[in-house]
Order: structure tokens, then C-alpha cells, then sequence
């Protein structure tokens, strides 16, 4: 679910905990050296099989689409490890934190009808919810949560070493913000920006109580309906599946034990942090449909886009509310977030000229190198001329 340097989703291996946790879904490092000869469908062709070939992922996917709205799939690898069936090119994934900039968007939508507003605090929407060591819901705003400025402890790192063991394990909203609560917070409110995934878990109680209505109900009016996303949903309760096509994905508690098959999970630990599911396609048509305007008034696109510094998220990263934003190899901006959810990891962004680009993998980069060359092949994606 979750996708930044400073911490990430449940499940990483002890090797893949160290590396994601300096390391980002949505930014190429400043190491990557994205390759630029050849056509850029064959470039890109070659750099997801080299995935599945050199860094052991089982399946690579990749969805390009240029400025003139053309949209290749693209994909290497298997979509199951016992039968050797051939990776679909645009099956469907689990997206983990790009859920964030859909709760985000349905908030900002909340502040532009005048309902919500941004420098208010929490408190005034879910009165005395916010209660902890250093917390006080009194004194985190809105734009706060959005942004990982609030100082709100991280409820995942309970959960990560020991994943697999969780899977079938349903979590209330409220059980996942207790379990950050019994914690300290991680600093005072608006004085520094660490990415928490509890952020998020507030958000979307906040939507519900402002509201009257389930989030995964406002999700899917405000932002999957509205644009017409035909393969992007938020599973209900108990829903471990993901549907078809899909390759499974693959997840690992310890780096020396084999692979186990992660594809049925109940996503409810990531709720409205990270529980979407989507197709590469898909969320560029989100991204490219949210740069456009298509989901927000101007003023909440500009809230949005306005950012902070967050160089863990990559070359010149930068976060806004919900939204990140890295700079290209090639020059210019690409927003997006990215996501990590036990068996698949999916970096993606979109620039505001109409390219997009998602690159997802079905199990959790092992290490840098790994996570390098998944970054490497978004940049490139973005960048590479046909």
C-alpha cells in the first residue's frame, strides 16, 4: 500500500524493509541511467524483460501513453509460476498507495463544495478521535494529513515483518488508527513531513463522517464513475480476490524462503491508504483525467499541486496533497504517487502535456538495484522518443 523512502507497506522481506525504506514508488533515482537508443516501445519491451530476467521479478507490465492519448500495454513474464502462463499486458493490479490520491481527490472535492476545509483542524470533523502521546487532533489540519505534515505515527510497521501472516485477517479503519495511536507521535504537527500511511486512515474517516457515506461509496461516485474507470475498484469487505485477468503476485516474509502466491488478500490493513485495485491503463487515464481537471475545480487542482519538499521521493520529489512530483531525465515534471502492496509494486506518473506511463511488478522489489531499474523503466517510459 504504500510508497515512500521514509517507510512502506506491510510485507516487505527484512532485505526489502531496508531498501523500501529508503526508497520511493514514484521518483527514479538520481542513479538510474534510463536507456534512450532504439523506439521507445522496444526500449521499454526490453527493460521488463530484463526485470524478469536479471532482478527475478515474476511478471513485468507496463501501459505508455503519448501525448495524443495512444496507450501501448506492454508485458514480459508469467502470470503464474506453477503453469508458465503468459503475463496479461493490461491485468489488473493491486495499485497500494495511489488509493491515497484518490481519497485526497474526494476530499478536495469535499473543500471546494464547501464542506471541508483545508486549515481546519481534524477535530472539527471527528471531535475527540485524535488522542495519543504528542497527538491532538486539535492542533493536525486537514492539509496536514494530506501532506504528512501532522506528526501522526505509522500503524504499518506492526504489520510488516511478518505479513503473510495477516492476509486473511480483516482490520476496522478504527483498529489500524489505534494500533498507530499507542504510539508517540512522530513529531509536533506542520514542523517537518515524514510519509505515514495513518495520514490516510484519517482522511477517510473524515470523508465518512463529513459525508454519511462509506469512502469506498464516495470514491466510486466522485473519481471512478465520474471519469468512466471500467477497470478501477475499491474491493468491498471480505473481498480477497482480484479479477481477471490478472497475474498473481508473489510475496516473500523472509528473502531465503520460497515465493508464496500472495494473489488472495484482504486488502483492509490499506483501506483508504492503499486497498484500490486497478489496470496500468486505468490509472493513467486517472492521472492524465486529474492533471486535466476533469476531477477538481481549479482551486483544489492548485491546493493539490502546491508542494514541499520530499527528497526521499526521488530526483527533485516533491509532495503535495496526495500528489508527488518528480523531475524527469529528460527535463519537466511527471505527478503521480506509486504503490506497494504485498505482491505488487507499481511505479506510475503522468505530465501535463498528456504522456503517462505505469510500470508494475508482482512482488516486492528485494533490493535497490531492483527498485533502480523499475524506476529507471518509468523514466524512461516517459521519456523515451518512438
Amino acid at each position: 500500500m504504500i510508497t515512500p523512502r521514509s517507510r512502506r507497506w506491510t510485507g516487505t522481506c527484512a532485505v526489502a524493509l531496508a531498501v523500501l525504506g529508503s526508497l520511493t514508488a514514484t521518483g527514479t533515482p538520481a542513479a538510474a541511467s534510463p536507456v534512450r537508443a532504439g523506439p521507445a516501445e522496444d526500449t521499454v519491451r526490453r527493460m521488463l524483460h530484463d526485470l524478469v530476467r536479471k532482478d527475478g521479478f515474476p511478471a513485468a507490465l507496463a501501459a505508455v501513453q503519448d501525448r495524443d492519448g495512444r496507450t501501448r500495454h506492454h508485458s514480459a513474464g508469467v502470470a503464474d509460476l506453477k503453469t508458465g502462463a503468459k503475463a496479461p499486458a493490461d491485468g489488473y493490479v493491486r495499485i497500494g498507495s495511489n488509493t491515497k490520491t484518490f481519497t485526497a481527490v474526494v476530499v478536495l472535492q469535499l473543500v471546494g463544495e464547501g464542506r471541508v476545509r483545508l486549515d481546519e483542524p481534524v477535530e472539527t470533523y471527528l471531535p475527540g478521535l485524535l488522542r495519543g502521546e504528542g497527538v491532538d487532533g486539535r492542533r493536525i489540519t486537514v492539509r496536514q494529513l494530506l501532506q504528512h505534515t501532522s506528526g501522526l505515527p505509522e500503524y504499518t510497521d506492526r504489520l510488516a515483518t511478518s505479513a503473510l501472516s495477516f492476509r486473511h485477517t480483516y482490520f476496522q479503519p478504527r483498529r489500524l488508527l489505534d494500533m498507530a495511536l499507542e504510539k508517540k507521535a512522530t513529531f509536533a504537527p506542520g514542523t517537518r513531513r515524514q510519509y505515514s500511511n495513518t495520514n490516510y486512515i484519517v482522511a477517510g474517516l473524515l470523508i465518512e463522517q463529513v459525508t454519511g457515506r462509506p469512502v469506498i461509496e464516495e470514491i466510486i461516485e466522485r473519481t471512478i464513475r465520474r471519469i468512466g474507470l471500467r477497470h478501477t475498484y475499491f474491493p468491498n469487505v471480505g473481498d480477497e480476490r482480484i479479477r481477471t485477468p490478472h497475474a498473481k503476485g508473489y510475496h516473500q516474509n523472509d528473502p531465503q524462503a520460497p515465493m508464496t502466491d500472495a494473489t488472495r488478500w484482504d486488502p483492509s490493513a490499506a483501506w483508504a491508504a492503499g486497498q484500490m485495485i486497478s489496470t496500468l491503463g486505468d490509472l493513467n487515464r486517472f492521472f492524465t483525467a486529474l492533471l486535466g481537471g476533469e476531477l477538481l475545480k481549479p482551486e483544489q487542482l492548485e491546493q493539490m499541486r502546491t508542494t514541499v519538499e520530499a527528497p526521499e521521493m526521488g530526483r527533485g520529489g516533491r509532495y503535495g496533497l496526495g500528489l508527488s512530483s518528480i523531475t524527469l531525465s529528460c527535463g519537466g515534471r511527471a505527478w503521480g504517487h506509486g504503490g506497494t502492496f504485498p505482491g505488487y509494486y507499481t511505479a506510475n506518473a503522468a505530465t501535463d502535456d498528456g504522456r503517462a506511463a505505469a510500470i508494475a511488478v508482482t512482488h516486492l522489489p528485494a533490493d535497490a538495484s531492483a527498485l533502480k531499474h523499475v524506476e529507471a523503466a518509468l523514466d524512461t517510459a516517459l521519456c523515451a522518443k518512438s
